[in-house]
């Protein structure tokens, strides 16, 4: 497959029957002796057989004497392309496009060699010179279909599919790159209606998932997972399990998510997404020790990584009972990044959240570090704050609150510690008004927890597709 999604036919469904002969009389037609002639059409003969090397060895004696000739590059080229040898086709290939003789089969396999090899740029103009000396071939209008696509144009790539299946009735393949060029112009209900014109016998498990896509596109939630379901069923590949997975995650449907990602898991147990799915997956259904479980693990695979970090932290941030073995490595990588300003917020949460006495002294440190890396960042304050408080420092623990809430008036929690320190420092005024600020914007920071937790999808990557 040369571009996501797309069929690109080999050159051998280019070839037509007539054209072997076609390419002998033209040769004839200029002035080539009767027995070149005989040779060219013996070596097409035998390459029609499968007899190659006899055909190449023929070829390639007619090739001596006229290295111009236009059927013999073109059947030599060929030749060397069904058999996989794209390189040494094209000299070939294009040669025959250069001969006075050239047809629009010339160009046409000439582009479908450019796109095999991956110059896309270079094949786009040999098809559309073969679409406009053939524009009722339906091969070649479908292949032009997928050089726009392999250029990043749609719009033309749509257009060309089109073409393809008004030229003759489109077969699965077709109808499915005509539904994806659709899609990507944002034309999702013309697609959808494209898609659906393949029998359901027919169904491929990627045009199924792309008809997911198109569903999700239309804001089509159950009928995009059943399209998503179907794919998986067809072919429970990682990347259709991993879709599935993902379709459930963003839409916060945690259970279903976390019964894909389990049988993904077992299935490719060393899938870095997968892994990273089925961690999002025990997140969303608040079982975060077995969430900071998988982050952890997907942090010692790979240490930089501040994508694991973060959600080892945001799952350490939310064991309540006691400390998880696995958050430790997030402390770590607190350490080694010092200006990684979220790391080092949560592996101090973590430490001040540690049963029995925890370290104070570490976790200022590192709370120091995320003030540095960040000024801006009101959690950092108030976990000093909270910090102070540990240390019954009620007055250090004032300037900390306050420069927290000064940065987020609604952060409640904050204003709840406030209102302590306050009342610890015999100003019960201050404290009554910090409680009515705490009561204000509780249900706020609530909403927005919740928001934070339905958001965490963000750290998917995306698929193959």
């Amino acid at each position: 497959m040369l571009f996501p999604g797309l069929r690109c036919a080999t050159v051998a469904l280019l070839l037509l029957l007539g054209w072997p002969l076609a390419n002998a009389q033209q040769s004839l037609a200029k002035g080539i002796p009767t027995q070149q002639r005989r040779e060219l059409a013996k070596a097409e003969t035998l390459y029609q057989q499968g007899q190659d090397k006899e055909a190449e060895d023929i070829l390639r004696s007619i090739l001596r004497r006229y290295p111009q000739d236009e059927g013999a590059n073109e059947t030599l080229g060929l030749l060397y392309a069904e058999h996989g040898a794209m390189e040494r086709a094209l000299p070939y290939l294009s040669r025959a496009s250069k001969s006075p003789a050239s047809t629009a089969a010339d160009y046409a396999n000439l582009g479908a060699a450019l796109l095999k090899l991956g110059r896309f740029s270079a094949a786009l103009p040999e098809l559309k010179t073969a679409a406009r000396l053939d524009p009722e071939n339906a091969d070649t209008a479908s292949e032009l279909g997928q050089a726009y696509m392999l250029n990043h144009d749609p719009e033309h790539g749509a257009a060309a599919f089109s073409a393809a299946a008004r030229i003759a009735p489109p077969n699965a393949d077709l109808l499915y790159n005509w539904a994806l060029a659709l899609s990507e112009t944002g034309a999702a209900k013309q697609a959808a209606a494209t898609l659906a014109r393949i029998p359901s016998a027919e169904m491929s498990a990627q045009a199924c998932s792309l008809a997911g896509d198109i569903q999700e596109k239309l804001g089509n939630y159950m009928a995009a997972v059943k399209k998503y379901q179907n794919a998986a069923t067809k072919d429970p590949s990682e990347e259709n399990l991993y879709v599935l997975t993902v379709e459930f995650l963003r839409h916060w449907t945690w259970d279903e998510a976390l019964k894909v990602a389990e049988f993904a898991h077992t299935k490719y147990p060393e899938s870095a997404r997968i892994q990273l799915a089925l961690g999002i997956a025990h997140y969303g259904s608040g079982q975060y020790p077995a969430s900071a479980e998988i982050f952890s693990g997907l942090l010692h695979q790979d240490p930089e990584n501040s994508t694991y970090a973060d959600l080892l932290g945001r799952s350490c941030g939310n064991i309540n009972e006691g400390q998880s073995a696995a958050c430790s490595q997030l402390i770590a990588f607190a350490e080694h990044h010092p200006r990684n300003a979220s790391a080092a917020l949560y592996a101090a949460e973590d430490i001040l959240h540690q049963p029995g006495k925890p370290d104070l002294n570490h976790a200022e440190r590192i709370l120091k570090n995320a003030i540095a890396a960040d000024p801006n960042l009101p959690d950092a304050y108030y976990q000093m704050g909270v910090l102070d408080q540990q240390r019954l420092a009620w007055q250090d623990s004032v300037a900390m609150l306050e420069k927290a809430t000064a940065l987020r008036p609604s952060f409640a929690s904050a204003h709840y510690r406030l209102a302590r320190a306050y009342a610890r420092l015999g100003k019960p005024e201050k404290a009554k008004a910090e409680i009515a600020l705490q009561r204000k914007y509780n249900q706020q920071e609530t909403k927005q927890l919740d928001q934070d937790l339905k958001s965490i999808s963000i750290f998917l990557p995306a698929s193959d597709k």
